[in-house]
């Protein structure tokens, strides 16, 4: 394949070097003269192991070079990869000026090229920007329409410094956001040879996982030092403690917990957290992970009752009760309080959960409940059907109960609010909420 790479920095170097290397024809670009200069001579611009020989043996074979004419390197090939630096403004917003600048300049050279040619970015962009920036730039310069004489996708990267070349021939994951046919089909064809099969995604979604990665990766960090700072006070080595947690890969290192969705609960996680803390603080620790992990759960509560306020309706049915399916567990569950807080608004709420009132009619925990929720008790109904009549939102909180309802002819036209995402295939519009989608 013949491919353009905007940008000789650290991705477009290695991204060009690679696929140089795996045989495709790599044209790199930059407005740079020197850099231009350095790999043109076989030599790397940039320090990373291994990448010194990679550029020489590509230029040697005359499958990478570099210019600084981006009219020259639009014609000349049918892919362009842009690669250029998105660095954050002293505020903290991104910024895209770079990216604008390679925008204007590869939509001028399309229009003067009768091929469909495809722009895929590789530069770490927010959701939206692609679609807001760069197609819009694309089209006001080269006089075309996205889909006809250009394609678009969104291809991020996740290269370490250090491991790069490794990083780019055995990828954790490949993940390509898409928009048109064409180019679709080129990356697919791209990352043929490759073992792990690409995720396709919208190019909103694409841009998105980048930030969600390095997002999670600095958490981690964040966390692990944490939780160091706590083991050291206790006199624990935290290697040995972090070490048997990443042992752990059907909980630890898993997907388990990483699902967007509602507050958590039940009988440890609050509870241990809290704990934590205040172990820490008392041997002179301070956890802000850990503080801010509460708050987190603390904003999907709000963010729940602010749905129920603007629904704007005064008859509410909570579907389950306990803090996950299949438990009668009612300890630290976060819909008890979020049924107290609807409850606290002046809302008439109702409360559908089988197996607690099952479990409160025999008697099971009937001494709990008129003890510790008596005003929860009275807003129990047996049956789903119950709920329905007389509930004009509906907020789903238990996904096992939530999906007969939602097949229910009787949910007609009533506000629903999903907070654990019943049915995959939903997401915001019309009556239908998602907390998170």
């Amino acid at each position: 394949m013949r491919i353009s790479v905007f940008g000789i920095g650290y991705v477009g170097t290695v991204t060009g070097a690679c696929l140089a290397r795996d045989g495709h024809d790599v044209l790199a670009v930059d407005i740079n003269a020197t850099k231009v200069d350095i790999l043109n001579a076989g030599c790397s611009p940039i320090v990373e192991p291994g990448l010194d020989e990679l550029i020489d043996a590509g230029v040697r074979m005359k499958r990478l070079a570099a210019t600084t004419n981006a009219d020259e390197a639009i014609a000349a090939t049918d892919i362009s990869l842009v690669c250029v630096g998105t660095p954050s403004a002293p505020n903290g917003s991104l910024n895209t000026d770079y990216v604008k600048r390679t925008s204007e300049q590869i939509g001028h050279a399309l229009a003067s090229k009768s091929q469909f040619h495809s722009v895929v970015v590789r530069s770490t962009l927010l959701p939206g920007t692609t679609e807001k920036l760069v197609i819009p730039t694309l089209e006001a310069n080269s006089g075309k329409r996205i889909g006809e004489g250009f394609g678009i996708a969104y291809l991020p990267e996740f290269l370490r410094e250090g491991s790069a070349i490794h990083d780019f021939e055995k990828p954790a994951s490949i993940v390509i956001g898409v928009l048109d046919t064409r180019t679709h089909h080129r990356l697919l064809a791209l990352h043929q040879s490759f073992d792990d099969e690409p995720q396709i995604l919208s190019v909103r979604a694409a841009e998105a996982v980048k930030y969600a990665n390095n997002g999670w990766h600095a958490l981690k960090i964040s966390f692990a030092n944490e939780i160091g700072l706590i083991c050291k006070a206790f006199g624990v080595d935290s290697y040995e403690v972090m070490g048997a947690l990443c042992k752990d890969t059907k909980l630890n290192i898993s997907p388990a917990y990483l699902k967007p969705g509602f507050a958590f609960g039940g009988s440890c996680l609050p509870k241990d957290v809290r704990a934590l803390r205040y172990g820490a603080r008392a041997a002179d620790v301070d956890t802000p992970v850990l503080d801010a992990t509460l708050a987190a759960n603390e904003n999907q509560l709000k963010k729940a009752l602010s749905m129920i306020d603007e629904a704007g309706q005064r008859r509410v049915g909570l579907v389950g009760l306990s803090f996950k399916p299949d438990t009668d567990d009612l300890r630290n569950s976060p819909f008890v309080s979020l049924a107290e807080r609807i409850i606290g608004r002046g809302y008439e709420l109702k409360i559908y959960d089988p197996i607690i009132y099952r479990s409160y009619r025999l008697g099971a925990n009937r001494k709990y409940f008129l003890q510790q929720m008596p005003h929860l008790a009275e807003r129990l109904v047996e049956r789903g059907e119950d709920l329905l009549n007389q509930s004009q939102v509906i907020v789903m909180g238990n996904r096992h109960l939530a999906k007969p309802l939602l097949d229910n002819r009787a949910i007609g036209e009533k506000i629903v609010i999903d907070l654990v995402r019943v049915e995959r295939s939903q997401r915001s519009s019309g009556l239908y909420h998602g907390i998170c989608w």
